[in-house]
């Protein structure tokens, strides 16, 4: 992936502002996207290190949740990108002249939104400034390294109002997504959110490009309705709005490794999933944000290390953190180890995650725990 190509005319729209409440323990103290991530990062710095790589020249931040939190985490490690900019919004002027984060470390609070459409909405004024002819919306809770460059060739020649990326799953997972169904040209004609009986084996990765002014012209129809005439989510509302009014929005295949994590499970599946050789995604092209050893793959123990387990500790199939302790006589198969955490000596952990800090001194096996 390489910024030379770039985005022109593109803005970037990074949605981050979800409670993460599917995320049981793991969100109790961090918004879901500064979630520690395959030994290397945390959730949001895949969708930034994408936008810095396709040579994005814009990024804006809508954020609502602990978003002091996620916006120090940028300013920190991706601020120094020149061909990027970040733009964080009705905080941006506060942040930019030097008023930092205030002595407290919050931002001024921001009224409530119900939806990922209202995000939008609510950041109108910069996210259609002059500038740009296509937004790019993405999602801070998705794991994936992609160019957006030869999509946006696509979008642009094919003349549509969106552009979608799609990716083919198990019809069984199919009703954990948006499912997608388009015709031989890749014109979409339906998008039903989470449907109960799939017709479809295509999902909605959830990341795409919209020509903004046909995007504006729907967001107003919708907001004409009054707030409770439609249900204020992009997937629910304005898509399935553009389809059913004849607007062109065609489906882009996303060949390579996508991942939505929404739950423990996936948090935890997934993750084990990059274990998988070849490598789903190589460790060396992880983004680096976690303090500590970069990530590294253990054959011996077919596990991602950024930690070195202690000496008579036992370690296989799983994910250790920096930061993360494993003592003499421990046993973690299977398992994600967070930054911070400890599992005391003579302590098995089983197809679990330790959680970030915690010092586990009984067995785990499963993540009944985690999950009730």
């Amino acid at each position: 992936m390489s910024p030379a190509t770039g985005l022109p005319g593109v803005r970037g729209a990074l949605l981050a502002g979800g409670l993460g409440q599917r995320m049981g323990p793991l969100t109790a103290e961090v918004c879901k996207p500064l979630v520690p991530y395959a030994a290397a990062c945390r959730l949001v710095d895949f969708s930034v290190a994408n936008a810095v790589r396709s040579g994005l020249g814009e990024l804006v931040l809508l954020s609502l949740h602990r978003e002091s939190d996620l916006v120090d985490h940028l300013l920190r490690h991706w601020d120094h990108h020149p061909g990027t900019r970040l733009h964080f919004g009705p905080h941006d002027a506060l942040l930019r002249s030097g008023g930092g984060l205030g002595p407290d470390g919050r931002l001024p609070a921001r009224p409530a939104e119900r939806g990922t459409a209202d995000a939008l909405l609510a950041n109108a004024a910069y996210l259609f400034a002059p500038g740009a002819s296509d937004l790019l919306v993405q999602h801070a809770d998705h794991v994936y390294l992609f160019d957006y460059a030869p999509m946006l060739a696509a979008h642009r020649e094919s003349g549509a109002d969106c552009t979608i990326g799609v990716q083919r799953v198990e019809r069984r997972y199919v009703r954990l997504f948006g499912m997608v169904e388009v015709d031989e040209r890749w014109r979409v004609r339906a998008l039903v959110e989470k449907p109960e009986h799939p017709t479809s084996d295509l999902v909605f990765t959830a990341f795409c490009l919209f020509r903004i002014e046909a995007l504006r012209e729907v967001l107003d129809e919708l907001a004409g309705r009054g707030a409770d005439g439609w249900q204020h989510d992009i997937s629910r509302d304005v898509l399935p709005e553009m389809i059913a009014a004849g607007r062109p929005v065609t489906a882009f295949p996303v060949a390579d490794y996508w991942a939505d994590i929404g739950t423990v499970e996936r948090y935890h599946s997934e993750q084990l999933r990059l274990l998988r050789r070849p490598h789903p995604l190589p460790p060396a092209l992880l983004p680096r944000t976690l303090s500590g050893a970069a990530p590294r793959y253990a054959p011996e123990a077919d596990s991602l290390l950024g930690a070195e387990p202690a000496a008579g500790a036992t370690v296989r199939g799983s994910v250790l953190h920096p930061g993360g302790r494993v003592e003499p006589g421990a046993r973690v198969e299977r398992s994600v180890v967070l930054p911070g955490a400890t599992v005391a000596a003579g302590v098995s952990v089983l197809d679990s995650v330790v959680l970030a800090g915690e010092r586990l001194t009984a067995d785990r096996h499963g993540l009944a725990s985690l999950t009730a």
